[in-house]
This record gives C-alpha cells, structure tokens and sequence, in this order.
C-alpha cells in the first residue's frame, strides 16, 4: 500500500466557518448526511436524526466528563505558566503540557490562584510531572477553567461550563469534550429509545493530544498520543444483542469508536479497561461500527484521517467542499455529519 502524504487530508476553510459559541439549543444545529459507498450527502437537520433510525439499532456514547483542566499559574521566579492536565495519574499527581518563557525545572513549584501549589516531579518528552498539594480533581474544581480547544479565540464563559460537557457525562477525566454528544439533549436521546433503539457508554477521556497537529509529511510516520478508555460489560452484551437483532451500531463520535475499536482488536468486543494509541487511517478493516455520528474535524488531523478511513478520502473530500460551500458550522460548537461506513454490510431490520 502507498504512503499517504499528510497533504491529502488537507482543505480550505473559511475562519468564519469556525463556530465560537455553540448554538442556542443543543440539537438545533444541522446535520450532513453522507453515505459512505456511494459519496452522496445530503442536508439535513440535527432535530432529523430519528428518521435515520430503526428498531434494533444502537447507539454508543462515550461518558467521559470534562475537568476544568487548564489552570493559570507563576513560579517562585515570579514567571506566569499555563498548565493544561492531559491526565491525572494519582490523586495528587498529574501529567500536564506547560507553556512558560522558561521550562520549570524538578523541584520547582508553581502557585496556581494563589491558593494551591504543585511541584515539578519530572519531564516526560512533552509533558511535566507534577504532584499538587492537595487532590488534583479538587484543585481544578477550585481555580482550574474550561479548557477550550485553541481554535475558538475567546475566554472560556459561564456557559461553556454546562456547555462543553455532554448531558450525560459522569466519568471525570477528559480534557476536550467528545462533541458529536454535544448536540444531544434528554427529548432527542428519547426520541431515539422511542424509535426501538437501545442506548450504551463507553468511556474514553480525551487527552490534549487531540489537539496536536501531525508534524509528519508521511502519515504513517505519526505516533498516536495515549488514551484511557473502558467498555462496560453491560455494552458488550448491547453489542451482542443488536447485532443478533440485525441492528447497526453507530458510535457517536469518534472517541466513542476508537474506543470499540480498541476493545474489538482480537476480533470480538470485551469488557475491562485499557490504554489505547489505535491509529486509524485509510486501509483500516473496521471490526465493529457501521455508522458514525461525529463533527466537522480540523485539516490535516488524526481525526479527519479516521473519517476517511470510514467513509472513503473522495468521498469525505467532497462531502466537506459541499459542507463549506453550505455554510456549515465546523469543529467543536459546530454542526455534525452522519456517515454510513464504506463497505459497511446493510443489516435487515428486526
């Protein structure tokens, strides 16, 4: 198989496309529509996805709530850091990116708010070590802020508190939110159950890597960044149950995937929990999912390789040149995008 290059996963995008604020009500936004075996798309509305269900389907969530990750601090020195957790490892310690004039070196503390300290226990290629004063998870709770994805430029507000976490989120570790739940509020995840689909979670928390652009030129040349994730025993037996019902399984975003996908590497789905570096490009035999509901994702991104490893790269190619010439909303606050897998096999309704 050829190498891809990183420039195939690349596209123009207006800045103006880039939503800042998520829209008024969860699930008013708009919904894209591609079918990935044969590269038609088409418009819809989010508040449309109960037409795109059917009895004995089931739908995947991951559970994973967002900490107030990002936390603003300054050394003895008197030297202002920003520290972003991308994984607590012990109550009182976590991994962290730090951004300072000068990297902080082991045996330094660093004051964040003016009430709680941490020092630097090591580094670890691009990550710090530091251990807190008190429980890393009560630190935040107190003077840590909505980590925001860099790509909406303005502060984190009062809203994005309850608006960048999913309503049913419950398992505290992810620093950036698992958007395609985003749009889901308690009357659309009702209206699904009405339609004769079940619902299961998984829970991966999603790390500050999700953010790091691939600073490679050949694809298979990127290393994955780490991740956390745990399959209930109770979805293994949703899976079990909705493929002997004929039912597809559609992940709701792309964490909710890697996530199966990760836990399906043997060739069966298993329960228990897991690191996973699962890096999905085109080529990649998908074990489990047939439909994926996910966002728009950035160019050049892991993200966008995966779903062109779902749907095909023409395909995905042109069905985001119509997402831009439609004006939709992209990224985290954005629109999201229905995709039925490539190859997938159609499975007959129950």
């Amino acid at each position: 198989m050829r190498a891809m290059r990183i420039e195939e996963f690349d596209y123009e995008l207006p800045p103006a496309l880039i939503a800042q604020f998520p829209p008024a009500e969860r699930a008013a936004g708009r919904m894209l529509h591609l079918d990935g075996n044969t590269g038609l798309c088409a418009d819809f509305a989010f508040a449309d996805l109960p037409d795109f269900v059917r009895e004995g389907d089931l739908f995947v969530f991951n559970d994973t709530r967002v900490i107030k990750a990002r936390l603003m601090g300054v050394k003895q020195s008197g030297g202002k850091v920003e520290a972003l957790v991308e994984r607590v490892v012990t109550a009182r310690r976590a991994l962290v990116m730090l951004r300072a004039s000068h990297a902080p070196a082991p045996g330094q503390t660093i004051i964040f708010g003016n009430t709680e300290s941490a020092v630097v226990v090591e580094r670890r290629e691009n990550f710090f070590l530091l251990e807190f004063s008190s429980a890393v998870l009560s630190v935040l709770d107190r003077v840590g802020e909505v980590p925001l994805p860099p790509y909406i430029e303005r502060p984190a507000g009062a809203d994005d508190l309850a608006r960048y976490q999913t309503i049913y989120a419950r398992n505290p570790g992810a620093v950036a939110a698992p958007t395609a739940g985003l749009h889901f509020d308690q009357a659309m995840l009702d209206r699904i159950a009405a339609c004769g689909a079940r619902l299961a979670f998984v829970t991966l928390h999603v790390g500050a890597g999700t953010f790091q652009p691939v600073r490679v030129d050949e694809v298979d040349e990127h290393v994955m960044h780490s991740e956390h994730y745990s399959i209930p025993e109770a979805t293994v037996h949703a899976v079990a149950d909705a493929r002997d019902r004929g039912g597809r399984i559609t992940a709701v975003g792309t964490t909710s995937l890697r996530a199966l996908e990760a836990a399906a590497r043997s060739g069966r789905l298993v329960s228990g929990q897991g690191e996973t570096r699962l890096f999905i490009t085109p080529g990649y035999r998908f074990a489990l999912v047939d439909r994926l509901l996910t966002n728009f994702h950035l160019p050049r991104s892991t993200l966008l390789m995966l779903v062109s490893a779902f749907a095909g790269i023409e395909h995905v190619r042109d069905a985001y040149r119509h997402a831009v010439d439609q004006g939709y909303r992209f990224f985290s606050y954005g629109d999201a995008m229905l995709i039925d897998r490539a190859g997938a096999v159609p499975r007959a309704a129950a």
